[in-house]
């Protein structure tokens, strides 16, 4: 395993080899990945008094952008936590799961994400490494399906993340004994699963993928959070196997923000949040809250496509010189394939 006290700002941002280039930084579905996504200070929107940001740090900013806290991340990040607790002295069987579920683009895995980090945070602040100890703790895994994923290659993948060493003569026993192992001496508080619709438990391999998640959940302490795109409308939660996966998990649905929830606009106020965040000099507070019928039918009320759209004409806006988003600046901006079905000819204002 590699340890984590390993993990240092020039491992986790990319290191210089012997020749002087610069290696790729570690992935989220490293430790060292994890543990740079969770201890960075994430992007924020610029505050009153700051001095001015170089345009090379707003487009920066806009390129990376704040965290927009939906309702989604809201209900995951309380269900997780009473979820954890509920689970944390469970030992006769596995402890209760979370499937966030929805189609593309609607902010799935960044809701996974968010409440990975806020679980690593909190876990760090309450166990701090004793003064000259090296170890760092390790609360959170993040492990993705691979394509085609077969359970030796998935438990595989969980060995990756710690850092496991496993040869091609080790069979898939012998790995997931030593994850098993480790992640319960690294004392892993929650597992994330992301891509879950991968996994089809009506093929041979599949079956044995699915059979192979359970076995973790029941031998490993710790919370398991799935994310998946349309999960109910797949095999996932079909049979015997299914059955066992849907008693046991809370589905939390990241779908499209409605126009209108009863006497609330949550479509709107997402958007206010968004024009709050943004870093231009000469926008006109208020202008993208009055565009949201537009907005709500461009994007179909996906949180994935809405930011992306005003990020874009963000940073447009940013290069042409305008510094504020206008409807004319929207109806520019091409976006992913899945919203432009959605799209209609608007009179431009």
């Amino acid at each position: 395993m590699v340890s984590p006290s390993q993990t240092s700002a020039s491992s986790t941002q990319g290191s210089t080899d012997e020749s002087g280039e610069t290696e790729p930084p570690w992935p989220l579905t490293t430790w060292q990945g994890w543990h740079r996504f969770a201890t960075t200070d994430p992007p924020a929107p610029p505050r009153p008094g700051d001095p001015p940001r170089s345009t090379e740090e707003r487009l920066a900013y806009h390129s990376s952008f704040v965290t927009i806290r939906t309702p989604a991340i809201s209900q995951l990040a309380t269900q997780v936590r009473t979820l954890m607790i509920l689970g944390r002295h469970q030992q006769t069987t596995a402890r209760p799961s979370l499937i966030v579920t929805g189609p593309a683009a609607a902010g799935k895995t960044t809701a996974l994400l968010n409440v990975g980090r806020t679980c690593h945070l909190a876990h760090t602040r309450k166990n701090p490494a004793p003064p000259g100890s090296a170890h760092t703790a390790v609360p959170v895994a993040y492990v993705l399906v691979p394509p085609g994923a077969t359970a030796k290659t998935l438990v595989t993948e969980f060995a990756r993340y710690l850092g496991i060493p496993v040869t091609a003569r080790m069979t898939q026993t012998q790995i997931t004994d030593a994850v098993c192992h480790t992640y319960t001496q690294a004392d892993i508080q929650l597992v994330l699963i992301d891509e879950i619709h991968r996994l089809n438990p009506r093929t041979t391999t599949g079956a044995q993928t699915a059979d192979l998640i359970k076995d973790l959940t029941e031998r490993l302490p710790a919370t398991f959070v799935y994310a998946g795109i349309n999960v109910t409308d797949t095999p996932l939660f079909s049979g015997t196997r299914g059955a066992q996966l849907a008693g046991r998990a809370t589905l939390i649905t990241c779908g499209p923000l409605p126009a209108r929830h009863g006497k609330r606009e949550p479509f709107r106020d997402v958007i206010t949040d968004i024009e709050n965040s943004l870093d231009l000099q000469r926008h006109t507070p208020g202008t993208l809250p009055r565009h949201a019928p537009y907005l709500h039918q461009r994007t179909a009320g996906r949180i994935g496509s809405l930011t992306r759209l005003i990020r874009q004409a963000a940073i447009t806006a940013i290069h042409d010189g305008t510094e504020r988003i206008t409807k004319t600046a929207l109806d520019a901006v091409q976006l992913d394939h899945l919203a432009e079905q959605h799209r209609r000819p608007h009179r431009s204002r």
